[in-house]
């Protein structure tokens, strides 16, 4: 009998993991010396750029009274609040002037901080580094750099398309993800005549190893009964086309397709905006079909119809959630899902005693589903 769980018991932490990266807006939803309104993991934020466009995050609430910034004046280099005219600058969150005080005062203006985030652009996105929260009462300060690179989207070429898709999912993270990473839903939510059918199922088998953080299907190669992948193997008249599949905490599935000198590359993300509100990031990078005029939106359109498909699955899955049923999880089709929630609850324990983090999986392993 195959092996059941529940996604219930997996982690009982919180659903969202603090002490990552994360894509917060799309980087042309970003103009210089105007601000935007953004939410990651529950905590509003403004976000803009400077007068030499580079973008900063500031929790959008001001220190004094809690008035978001997003309501104040930006200059171009400082925020002022539009309740009492506090000046913040925009990269550190130091705050400049309190024009209340008096001469006689001797306030510290600048050791008091706005919460600022660290923040970068990379890949048509503006990420956004979430710290591990403050002990309750500790107040705002400055802020320590993040001990992690930014997440980028491999490439293997200089000369190299970009493009990227984005869709809110009216569900948590959590369901986001193990709906990302699931093998088995394919032929039932993503038909077309140009992709596959469930006429077309089949048993596949595939390796999985353990990565820092996460774990990888190891190269292999794409699925048979493809149109797109039959196109690219005429295409690059290479002897073999490889696919790597890697998922990482908190929420990154990248994915790597190579045929001879030809390769297509994606970043996946689904980003927490509240408990039960997440949004799926795709960013795709490559060197094939180059020079088609509208390559761009050709995959945008691929890109779309999958996002779409999903959406439209999680929509429905989310009236099902609302009265809390029980829930399973089977062996083998689920269990990059179990891998998941293992990770993420070893990185919790490790975040609570100091150690190091149990990584779930002991080694390599080989998973057989019908899809």
């Amino acid at each position: 009998m195959p092996e059941l769980d529940s996604p219930q018991r997996q982690t009982p932490d919180s659903l969202m993991l603090s002490g990552f990266w994360y894509r917060a807006l799309a980087s042309d939803q970003i103009s210089r010396n105007r601000l935007k309104k953004a939410m990651l993991l529950e905590i509003p934020l403004v976000i803009g750029r400077d007068r030499q466009g580079r973008p900063f995050a500031l929790r959008d609430a001001c220190p004094h009274r809690g008035m978001p910034l997003s309501c104040g004046w930006f200059d171009g280099q400082q925020l002022e609040c539009s309740y009492h005219g506090w000046k913040f600058d925009a990269h550190s969150g130091q705050c400049q002037l309190i024009p209340s005080l008096t001469a006689d005062q001797t306030l510290k203006v600048d050791r008091i901080y706005a919460g600022s985030f660290a923040c970068q652009e990379h890949d048509d996105f503006i990420w956004v580094f979430i710290p591990e929260p403050n002990p309750t009462g500790a107040g705002f300060a400055r802020r320590d750099e993040p001990p992690v690179p930014v997440p980028r989207v491999t490439t293997f070429s200089d000369k190299y398309k970009l493009a990227y898709l984005s869709a809110d999912l009216p569900c948590s993270v959590d369901h986001g993800i193990i709906g990302l990473m699931d093998p088995a839903h394919g032929p039932f939510v993503h038909q077309a005549w140009w992709w596959r059918s469930r006429h077309s199922i089949h048993e596949k088998q595939k390796n999985f190893e353990p990565i820092p953080n996460g774990f990888r299907m190891s190269a292999h190669t794409p699925s048979s009964n493809s149109a797109p992948y039959k196109l690219l193997r005429l295409y690059a008249d290479a002897e073999a086309i490889t696919t790597t599949i890697d998922f990482v905490l908190p929420n990154l599935r990248s994915e790597i397709i190579q045929a001879g000198k030809y390769w297509f590359a994606s970043l996946t993300t689904v980003t927490p905006i509240t408990r039960s509100h997440c949004r799926i990031d795709v960013v795709a990078a490559w060197n094939i079909f180059r020079w088609l005029p509208f390559g761009p939106e050709l995959l945008k359109y691929v890109f779309a119809k999958f996002v779409e498909q999903d959406r439209q699955t999680m929509e429905k899955q989310s009236e099902g959630l609302k009265h809390n049923p029980h829930l399973m999880l089977i062996d083998d089709a689920d269990r990059p899902a179990k891998w998941y929630f293992q990770l993420k609850s070893a990185y919790l324990e490790a975040r609570r005693n100091g150690g190091d983090m149990r990584h779930p999986m002991p080694g390599p392993v080989t998973l057989k589903w019908r899809s």
